[in-house]
């Protein structure tokens, strides 16, 4: 090998390297719009996390608020509401677990679990049914005395979680907090 050739070589490498290299720079300039597509957009980004006053929701109403573009339950229950998701054996549900992002995943889905403060008079959820994505009626509704699904039939009581019908889990708790006495943070 004479030489020459050595040198042909090494500039025939050069040309496949800068080649190779050049490709790769053209390709993920090609690519890199696809995958940014996919980030969340500037205003599902605004609303990971907001604020909800919930100074005006007295005992037995519940205030409605759209969150990451689902409905969220906000619920200031009663005394006897309480009491009635406090008294039932969580052997006895479907779903044995709490379903609460603020804990961890394999907790029971006793009262104590699913409520937003120690003395369980809010009670904060996402208001979309496990079933099918619907919807669910509140007030009392259903035969549990809590939410209940028209759509298929799905009821809930008082603390959220399933009850009766197809939906196969309790309805999920979000991430909240109190962040004063009268607002609590979502996210």
């Amino acid at each position: 090998m004479s030489h020459a050739e050595d040198a042909n070589g090494t500039r025939r490498d050069f040309i496949y390297y800068a080649t190779a290299g050049a490709g790769a720079v053209v390709a993920g300039a090609a690519v890199w719009p696809l995958v940014n597509q996919m980030n969340p957009s500037a205003d599902v980004v605004a609303l990971s996390s907001i604020r909800v006053d919930v100074g005006g929701v007295g005992p037995g109403t519940q205030l409605t608020v759209l969150w990451q573009g689902k409905p969220v339950f906000i619920r200031h229950r009663t005394e006897e509401e309480i009491e009635a998701a406090r008294a039932i054996d969580v052997s006895s549900l479907p779903d044995r677990l709490a379903r609460n992002g603020n804990l961890p995943p394999n907790t029971p889905a006793n009262d104590e679990n699913r409520a937003l403060d120690e003395d369980g008079m809010w009670l904060v959820q996402m208001g979309v049914c496990t079933h099918l994505g619907c919807v669910p009626l509140g007030d009392g509704a259903g035969d549990h005395n809590g939410w209940f699904c028209p759509c298929h039939g799905s009821h809930y009581d008082s603390s959220g979680r399933i009850r009766r019908g197809p939906a196969p889990e309790n309805l999920p708790i979000p991430v909240a907090a109190f962040v004063d006495d009268s607002t609590i943070e979502l996210g």
